[in-house]
């Protein structure tokens, strides 16, 4: 049985700079959906690629005194390294510079010539240079770029040119745009092009005279094909149309991702070329919104604002850059981008909610049955809303993917991890373990978290394609791909007996920032109460105002682990509403450290800050202790963290 196919490209970047964290965001999200189409049985071709014919790299190449194409060549180098740091998995790159593509812009240019689409005149108007656009003077803001992203000086410019009958197409790209309700996404969009293309459109000048770097007319050499009848031109001629058509019959037609700023090229420009040439239009253009800074403004090379993507990536890995701009990006809205929320992500999302699951899961394995996965007998209610949820999540996850909502799929998946570490807790494994005959019952509990772990991790994999491979590893099931597939994301694929591996965190939390970085993550700083020595006997009398001067607070764990080479310390991650501390307590003793996760405890949030074992530390945690036994003081997890206690 043939395959369905599946077509996404990505817009072709100017290489005029290095790309930035602002430019990979469509290229992760193109190939998140790639991998889960590929996953899903799909015959996927992903492209991506460079737009080098323009006068801007031209001007760029002069400045710097080299010739544009070895200009050019470096910079795009650095593009395909940067996809290939942040494990992008397209099929093709396509450069505007190839002959393949030459050879399919001249021949559209000539087909529609031939029948009538392009004439020449002479053009005289506004050009901006960095946006490769002419303005009518009534657009102009203050006799600038009307582009709220550029503002820069325009350039009046009188020349021959060829121009493309746009407005002879107008009322049949209309209607197509009103009888295909997914053509462009997201409504937003969808509504925007609508009214710009009733507001009437004008013939596109599709030559230049004033400069040579570029495709020449073929049957007019003095002129050039203007960048945006020659870039849009790549999501066909990289399928070979007009020359080979086998892959483009195969493959097209496609979904074209792309930012905000650039939807009126491809959801109007672009299926008008294609309806002058007698060409099925686009199956969807989707065009999702900008990174902001939280400065303030779009984050872009023109603004200044962006941050170097190879040292982010150096920093906080790939899945974590991956992770944090697939989450932050709401559908049909802007993101927000800083240095702090990207760390916080991280330690929050990954290594406390995921990170952890897998760290406690295996480490009781480890314990309770000697790293050996069990079998499950009579599995309860509470057992089988696991299951239950886990399909749900899958379900929902699929939903989004398929219209493109990258960011509700991750609280899909994030909201089931969840509700398996409430699982870990309600079910207290530690309990279980104390009591022989409950031993069915902590094999069902623990094989439920095992085979949670491999399903979240199926669902993580488009999103997170560094992610699996170390999560197999700890599971056991590296050697066992049946078990990796998105079909295999169906409860009970994983068999009893199989032999963990338990490793390294899965993501680290990120402690303290690099020198030059962002400043320390300040919600992560460390709370600590001294270990537990003997009890004062005769403690002084207090005022109530002596009382008054504790601040007591709920928190809630939210991770522990043990401290190295202290056999009475665990570092406990706390939450506090809206702050997180790090809490060492001298309780190792009395609890192990999965049993603490998710309690709310009492802490003394004000005491003064004191080293533990090299820790800086400020906070203590409160709790009882007689003849050798000692017990945390916990409230009802009704009750937020940070809320006063009085």
């Amino acid at each position: 049985m043939q395959k369905p196919t599946f077509y996404i490209t990505t817009p072709i970047y100017y290489p005029n700079s290095s790309p930035h964290i602002g430019t990979a965001y469509t290229t992760i999200a193109a190939d998140t959906v790639s991998r889960y189409k590929r996953m899903r049985g799909y015959d996927v071709w992903f492209l991506t690629g460079t737009d080098e014919n323009a006068q801007k790299i031209a001007r760029t190449a002069e400045a710097k005194g080299v010739p544009p194409k070895e200009y050019v060549d470096e910079v795009v180098d650095k593009f395909q390294q940067l996809w290939r740091l942040l494990d992008i998995s397209n099929d093709d790159f396509i450069r505007t510079t190839e002959e393949r593509h030459k050879v399919v812009v001249q021949d559209i240019f000539q087909r529609l010539y031939d029948q009538g689409d392009i004439y020449k005149s002479e053009y005289e108007g506004w050009y901006c240079t960095p946006c490769e656009t002419f303005w009518t003077e009534n657009k102009l803001n203050d006799g600038k770029c009307p582009n709220p992203d550029c503002g820069r000086e325009v350039e009046l410019l009188k020349e021959e040119s060829y121009f493309f009958k746009m407005s002879k197409y107008q009322d049949q790209l209309l209607q197509h745009i009103e009888s295909h309700p997914d053509f462009i996404q997201p409504v937003a969009r969808r509504n925007e092009m609508i009214s710009f293309v009733r507001g009437g459109l004008e013939d596109l000048c599709v030559s230049r005279t004033t400069f040579k770097w570029g495709i020449p007319v073929p049957f007019n050499p003095k002129h050039v094909v203007y960048v945006w009848l020659d870039a849009l031109i790549n999501y066909v001629s990289a399928l070979g149309w007009g020359q080979e058509d086998a892959k483009f019959k195969k493959y097209w037609p496609a979904v074209h991702l792309m930012g905000k700023d650039i939807v009126r090229f491809h959801a109007v420009i672009w299926p008008i070329i294609l309806l002058a040439l007698g060409v099925e239009l686009p199956r969807t253009v989707y065009g999702h919104g900008w990174f902001l800074s939280r400065e303030g403004g779009k984050i872009s090379k023109s603004r200044g604002n962006v941050q170097d993507a190879f040292e982010l990536i150096r920093l906080y890995g790939s899945d974590g850059i991956r992770y944090f701009l697939l989450k932050e990006m709401q559908a049909g809205s802007d993101g927000y981008y800083s240095e702090d929320a990207l760390v916080e992500r991280i330690n929050s999302d990954l290594a406390n909610d995921y990170g952890n699951l897998l760290s406690r899961t295996t480490a009781m394995i480890e314990k309770y049955r000697q790293g050996v996965v069990p079998a499950v007998v009579n599995p309860s209610p509470l057992d089988a809303e696991i299951s239950v949820l886990a399909a749900a999540a899958k379900k929902e996850v699929e939903d989004c993917l398929d219209r493109l909502d990258f960011s509700n799929a991750l609280v899909a998946i994030w909201r089931f991890i969840g509700r398996v570490n409430k699982y870990v807790d309600e079910s207290a494994p530690w309990t279980l373990a104390k009591n022989p005959a409950l031993d069915a019952q902590l094999d069902t509990v623990l094989y439920t978290l095992a085979e949670a772990l491999r399903i979240v991790t199926i669902l993580c994999s488009p999103f997170m394609p560094g992610v699996p491979a170390r999560v197999w590893a700890q599971l056991g099931i590296t050697a066992q791909p049946e078990l990796h597939t998105w079909e295999a994301a169906a409860w009970g694929g994983f068999g009893p007996g199989v032999k963990i591996n338990r490793g390294e965190a899965l993501f680290p939390r990120i402690e303290e920032q690099k020198e030059g970085v962002a400043e320390t993550d300040k919600v992560s700083q460390t709370v600590a109460s001294p270990s537990q020595e003997a009890e004062p006997s005769a403690p002084a009398e207090i005022s109530i105002e002596d009382f008054a001067r504790l601040d007591l607070r709920v928190g809630k764990i939210i991770a522990a682990e043990k401290v190295e080479k202290a056999d009475k310390l665990l570092k406990l991650e706390v939450e506090l509403g809206q702050e997180r501390r790090t809490v060492v307590s001298g309780i190792a003793k009395h609890y192990a450290p999965e049993e603490l996760v998710g309690k709310s405890v009492v802490l003394v949030a004000n005491l003064k800050p004191v080293k533990l074992r090299g820790i800086l530390s400020q906070g203590m945690i409160l709790a009882a202790s007689h003849e050798g036994k000692l017990e945390v003081l916990t409230v009802s997890q009704d009750l937020p963290g940070g809320a006063r206690v009085k």
